[in-house]
């Protein structure tokens, strides 16, 4: 375990930060090679050192991908873990989005997730071992009104880590999709900012947000356990899959939940001192 190979996007915030930090914690023997886009940030975040690697990396381009793959390859030998965190959302009633959010949500949140599972998935089944976690969301277990491109590029992602899995896992290679609610990183203060708090009101109708510490321990059970599918928290993934086995249900429930969402957004609001 301890000479494991893992690649991790989006490591320089949020979820990937978190999680890369109690990898390092947990297991520092683990060969790690981070990437992101914000070098500088992965920088502050992480020493570099003969076990972690920081790579500028930008998940939407193909070459990139096969760069950092070729790379990790020739340094370490193999990759035993692939770790797609990295993603973005323009929260937006769909017909107020910006026409450019739409390539921008599809190529970090979907394509750049294929990339890597494609390129690293052929290398770990001629090995006959692997596994690969990929961040969706609830928001790709059921469409959510207020960021249905979003909503659309993870349910991308969850489609194609469930039937991959099936796919892959007779050679060996294991593929988990971890679908969160809403977490409290800066994408919490983001969606705080929104120009319409309509458009995130379902966002902000669960209990209560997630912490990055609790994703990362879905993580750490992904690692260990190898499902196919992990929903947090465990009621909201039933609601989600409930109301996309019967879209009718979400005319019903979306109502009531959007209510529940605005009432607190308000709150976060007043609780952030952004009201």
């Amino acid at each position: 375990m301890s000479d494991q190979v893992a690649i991790i996007t989006g490591a320089a915030s949020g979820i990937g930060r978190h999680f890369a930090t109690e990898l390092r914690r947990r297991r520092p023997r683990m060969r790690l090679v981070l990437v992101d886009v914000n070098h500088e940030a992965l920088a502050e975040a992480f020493p570099a050192g003969e076990n972690v690697v920081l790579e500028a990396f930008d998940v939407r381009t193909l070459e990139e991908w096969q760069r950092v793959v070729d790379e990790t390859l020739e340094r370490f030998g193999a990759i035993d873990y692939l770790f797609n965190i990295a993603g973005i959302d323009r929260s937006a009633m769909f017909i107020d989005q910006a026409l450019e959010n739409i390539d921008a949500l599809v190529d970090v949140n979907l394509k750049g997730p294929l990339y890597g599972m494609r390129i690293v998935a052929e290398h770990m089944a001629a090995r006959g071992s692997g596994h690969i976690i990929n961040m969706a969301s609830l928001a790709g277990v059921t469409p959510t009104p207020g960021t249905s491109i979003y909503s659309a590029t993870k349910f991308g992602l969850r489609a194609v880590s469930i039937a991959a899995a099936v796919e892959l896992r007779p050679r060996g290679v294991y593929v988990t999709v971890i679908c969160p609610d809403l977490v409290d990183t800066a994408l919490f203060d983001q969606h705080l900012g929104v120009k319409d708090p309509e458009a995130v009101a379902l966002v902000f109708s669960g209990p209560r947000a997630l912490t990055a510490d609790e994703v990362s321990e879905a993580i750490f059970r992904a690692m260990r356990d190898r499902p196919l599918e992990i929903d947090l928290p465990f009621s909201r993934g039933l609601l989600s899959k409930l109301s996309s086995a019967v879209p009718s249900t979400l005319l019903l429930l979306y109502g009531p939940l959007k209510r529940k969402g605005m009432k607190q957004f308000e709150r976060a609001r007043r609780e952030r001192g952004r009201a």
